[in-house]
């Protein structure tokens, strides 16, 4: 990974670009830190909470909280080895200050409170510093109010308090009810503390400063311990260690359940309409997930995340959805905030309309999941296994249906890779019930079914002009989802697979492995950074291993030396070297695990 310098004022008309922000989490809230020191969103206590700072969605009534030089700086940052601590280092015409921040936990998990720290220390010369604090007023719908409590300023937001705990050094120039100024001066070893600590419906506990600092470091070694019991010995450890870094900011820990993004509404294309809320479980990115944690042998959050989310669909009597809220809830539909959007890219969204969209594929991602959890040594209770022979009888009953597709479209239509999915899930429940893990007395329809699924692809889906399988029968159109079925062409026709595999390479990359969704798509977006590494996995999966390899490395130069400190984004525009979409995305960093084991001489386990 290549580090970028910037220099200030690294922000357009209010706005920072999508590819310059770095994020620091704890495993329950999200922070992004544009360059200029600005916390332009973080959500709290929760991942799909109300924002406490938005200004990532608009920059003239979003909250904010920015820490850097008053005067011109240049500034470089990066990660800790094996952690999720953020150290930046600003040089200015007077000296220079390093700022290492956190969202603090502790050894024993997440603490009962939010708690942000900023930790300055002065290396060089002298440094003035402007501390800025506007809190975000939820698209004008609620107005925050100032407290004092032991003449300690709190603010009320809504139900949410939250309290500044500053070290001495800091200079309060201004503060009211709707945030606050200050400033600080660092000299050569100084060290002073900026933090905020927030509770929502509960008591507000008041940490000493010292003990945020602390924090700061037990947060540091809590990441490190994480990573070494990681028993990655595959290629690209440093970036697949980041990538399993990222992952963990979207491990909600008080469930277990796994975010597809810790952000809403940015946008996969400037001025257009695409922006999605993405702060809820997807079962399909769950899954996926769960298989990259299973490749990185992160074992305790395979485990939390395969249980949340079988319970959460029995916690609904079976009935799959394709998205749940973190805490196991029906999503909320759409609304649309008042807000102005990422350089005025509207609509804002909270919701997914998603939420009651059939979504075929899904029984795939499950019953796949559940093959490659057991392959690696779990065991299944009764209850999940009794779950997935009921989803496998409903896969066997729904298959022949229409659905939205993996790319939640609004014409229904029987998209291939719904089909080729529906054909794994039943292939993969024969398996189970032949290996005695889910009972075994529909084995014998899931596999007539499993074989018709089968021929109806080979005959509706693939076609002889364009020599690859279509987007959906009677469509020329290609998909580059068909690459996340290559389990489907190492079992049934290679060939074909294969050819289209080169087809997708040509139409949706244009001879290059950055991929856009599927045809005619690029006129609106960006390429789909999860595209690319899922074809890299089906060309090593398919004995393609030298081409694959080769643009792994490939991909990897394009999006790592662009100054993103492997946050991924959604999307990456190829023609302007920009980032888009929503942050981090759970399907950018899993598909890289995937694709880099695929690679991996010590692949373990069964892959699908």
């Amino acid at each position: 990974m290549k580090n970028k310098t910037y220099r200030s004022p690294a922000r357009e008309e209010g706005y920072a670009e999508l590819g310059d922000y770095a994020a620091i989490g704890e495993g329950r809230s999200v922070a992004l830190i544009a360059p200029d020191g600005s916390i332009d969103w973080w959500c709290v206590p929760n991942l799909d909470s109300p924002p406490l700072f938005d200004r990532i969605l608009d920059a003239g009534l979003g909250g904010f909280f920015k820490l850097a030089p008053e005067e011109e700086w240049e500034m470089s940052r990066s990660y800790r080895d094996d952690s999720n601590v953020l150290e930046t280092r600003y040089k200015t015409a007077s000296g220079e200050v390093l700022i290492t921040e956190s969202v603090n936990s502790t050894f024993a998990g997440r603490l009962p409170w939010s708690e942000l720290a900023r930790r300055v220390e002065g290396i060089k010369g002298e440094v003035r510093l402007r501390l800025e604090l506007k809190l975000g007023t939820q698209a004008e719908k609620l107005s925050p109010w100032l407290d004092r409590v032991q003449d300690k300023p709190v603010f009320h937001v809504a139900d949410l308090m939250v309290m500044p705990r500053f070290s001495d050094e800091i200079v309060i120039d201004r503060s009211d009810d709707e945030g606050l100024v200050a400033t600080l001066t660092t000299s050569p070893g100084s060290r002073a503390i900026v933090g905020l600590v927030a509770t929502e419906k509960e008591p507000l506990a008041v940490p000493p400063v010292d003990k945020i600092d602390q924090r700061i470091e037990t947060s540091h070694a809590a990441w490190c311990d994480w990573v070494n019991n990681l028993t990655w010995e595959g290629p690209f450890p440093k970036h697949v260690k980041r990538s399993a870094l990222a992952l963990k900011f979207l491990w909600y820990a008080p469930t277990g359940a796994l975010a597809a993004s810790a952000t809403s509404s940015l946008p996969e294309g400037l001025g257009k309409e695409k922006n999605y809320d993405y702060r809820y479980a997807w079962v399909r990115d769950a899954c996926l997930i769960i298989k990259s944690f299973v490749y990185l042998g992160a074992l305790e959050d395979c485990k939390a995340a395969f249980s949340w989310l079988t319970s959460t669909i029995m916690r609904h009597d079976g009935e799959l959805r394709a998205c749940y809220t973190l805490q196991g809830d029906w999503v909320p539909a759409e609304h649309y905030p008042e807000l102005e959007g990422y350089r005025g890219t509207k609509p804002v969204r909270v919701g997914n309309n998603a939420r009651t969209q059939q979504q075929l594929s899904m029984y795939g991602d499950l019953l796949a999941t559940a093959r490659l959890f057991i392959d690696v040594g779990h065991v299944l209770d009764l209850a999940t296994s009794r779950l997935l022979g009921h989803l496998a009888n409903r896969c066997a009953d729904s298959w022949r249906q229409r659905d939205s597709g993996i790319w939640e479209l609004p014409e229904e239509q029987h998209y291939t890779h719904s089909k080729m999915a529906c054909w794994l899930a039943l292939d993969q429940a024969v398996a189970l019930a032949e290996g005695g893990h889910i009972e075994p007395t529909w084995k014998g329809r899931w596999a007539r079914e499993r074989d018709r699924i089968r021929d109806w692809v080979e005959e509706h889906c693939w076609s002889e002009s364009r020599q690859a399988y279509t987007f959906y029968p009677g469509s020329d159109r290609l998909d580059a989802a068909i690459t996340l079925t290559h389990y489907y062409g190492s079992k049934v026709n290679r060939k074909r697979m294969l050819a289209t595999l080169e087809a997708i390479y040509q139409e949706l990359g244009h001879n290059s492995p950055m991929l856009y969704r599927y045809s005619g798509v690029e006129v609106e977006e960006s390429t789909f950074v999860a595209c690319a590494f899922w074809r890299i996995e089906a060309l090593a999966e398919l004995k393609k291993t030298a081409q694959a390899q080769k643009d792994l490395e490939e991909i990897l130069d394009t999006l790592c030396n662009t100054g993103n400190i492997q946050i991924f984004n959604e999307m990456y525009d190829t023609r302007t070297q920009s980032w888009r979409g929503n942050m981090p995305l759970g399907l950018s960093h899993l598909a890289f695990v995937c694709a880099a084991n695929a690679l991996s001489e010590n692949n373990p386990g069964h892959r699908v």
